[in-house]
């Protein structure tokens, strides 16, 4: 018996493709989406806050993710309903974040990823394709979990929701192309049999159907896409100072504490997009492969919104006592920032190690410091200037460890 025939590795269309009015339309969900989800670490977060937090990003990114990358792949041919019923189910997503954790919301934050990313994998589905930058985007096994938790209720859900996201890793990560190939051929194989099997239509032959395709992202336009989802998320940033300012007494200690606030977003998108490539900060010649860029991407905006919000606690009490958990908040999600940030400098540059250390210690003792000696009553505008202080330090180094523009080869 014959094989299924599987096309080998399409390219992406040729030429230099740029963000269309479609897909930045489609792009105005983030900007509600991560405004919501900001709102899981207002007030004095715990460790539940913390990961509700960690695995609604993720799902919300994923399916943001999956269409993007549909119309990174199609191109000119991308279905405008396919994006537009996308962008609802996540607007919908966005809207349940506040109060996801009770009954009604948590079915209909849980229906609207479910859906969403069955609308994601089935759009690589009509077109025969199979993506190997990201098979996550085409095997939707993850939101199964989802779809179960749909009828499940109490704290049982979250864990269900949990566990999609690691099956999602997992599928994304263990998976090589050749097994990925192999699975989709088997899969092709044993549905070419049972179609053989059923008698012919009455009057005519029975249809072939089309070729499998291999194929690969765009990646000059995802990496466009992936930098305009970053500026959101700075965006974010902007907006969180800007409202906490407009509601509180400007004095001393607010006009100590935006310089600072607003300094730390321009340095941190100089790391991400002057100086990173697709908004993961300190890329160098040899970007890594596109999985693992995707998946750093996703960590590293995920920081950067955790930043945000804690952003605009900082100037929302710039005049008194912060809460609880605000520095250790922010010294976390900036130290993991710049701990990414380091391993791919090293990864993907070719300067000095103990150039590099020197860059990245002293910055990473000031957030584990912060972190570690956390405490309510913290001077607003002297917290922000310390991580400022760090972020500087880092970037004057990272300049003397490789002063070469990402871009140029080593």
């Amino acid at each position: 018996m014959s094989e299924t025939p599987v096309n080998t590795l399409v390219p992406a269309s040729g030429g230099e493709r740029h963000a269309s009015w479609l897909e930045l339309f489609f792009d105005l969900v983030a900007v509600a989406g991560v405004a919501q989800l900001a709102h899981l670490l207002h007030g004095e977060p715990g460790w539940r806050d913390v990961g509700l937090y960690i695995v609604l990003y993720l799902a919300f990114w994923t399916n943001w993710l999956s269409l993007t990358l549909y119309g990174n792949v199609a191109g000119e041919r991308t279905r405008t309903r396919i994006l537009l019923i996308g962008m609802f189910g996540l607007t919908v997503m966005a809207a349940a974040v506040h109060g996801v954790q009770q009954g009604d919301r948590g079915t209909a934050f849980a229906i609207a990823y479910a859906v969403t990313r069955y609308i994601g994998g089935n759009a690589f589905g009509d077109r025969r394709e199979i993506l190997v930058d990201w098979p996550t985007v085409t095997f939707t096994a993850g939101a199964v979990p989802w779809t179960v938790s749909i009828f499940v209720h109490g704290p049982a859900r979250p864990w269900l929701w949990a566990l999609g996201v690691v099956m999602d890793l997992y599928v994304t990560f263990a998976f090589s192309r050749e097994h990925l190939l192999r699975s989709v051929r088997e899969r092709a194989e044993r549905r070419r049999t049972r179609e053989a099997s059923r008698p012919a239509p009455r009057g005519g032959a029975r249809l072939e159907g089309r070729e499998l395709a291999i194929v690969q992202t765009d990646t000059e336009h995802l990496a466009e896409r992936l930098g305009l989802f970053s500026i959101i998320v700075l965006g974010e940033g902007v907006y969180q100072i800007v409202e906490a300012a407009s509601d509180a007494h400007w004095d001393r200690g607010l006009y100590g504490t935006v310089p600072g606030a607003f300094a730390l977003l321009v340095l941190l998108w100089s790391l991400s997009l002057r100086r990173g490539r697709g908004g993961v900060p300190c890329l160098g010649a040899q970007s890594p492969p596109t999985r693992v860029l995707l998946a750093l991407h996703c960590f590293v905006t995920g920081a950067v919104a955790a930043l945000a919000v804690g952003l605009g606690v900082l100037v929302e009490h710039a005049d008194g006592a912060l809460p609880r958990q605000t520095g250790w908040m922010m010294a976390t999600a900036l130290g993991a920032y710049l701990l990414v940030a380091t391993g791919l400098a090293h990864w993907t540059r070719a300067g000095s190690l103990p150039r590099l250390l020197g860059a990245a210690v002293p910055p990473l003792a000031v957030c584990a410091a912060v972190g570690v000696f956390d405490r309510a009553g913290r001077h607003a505008a002297g917290l922000v200037w310390l991580l400022v202080l760090a972020v500087v330090w880092f970037s004057a180094g990272m300049r003397r460890y490789d002063p070469r523009p990402p871009g140029e080869a080593a």
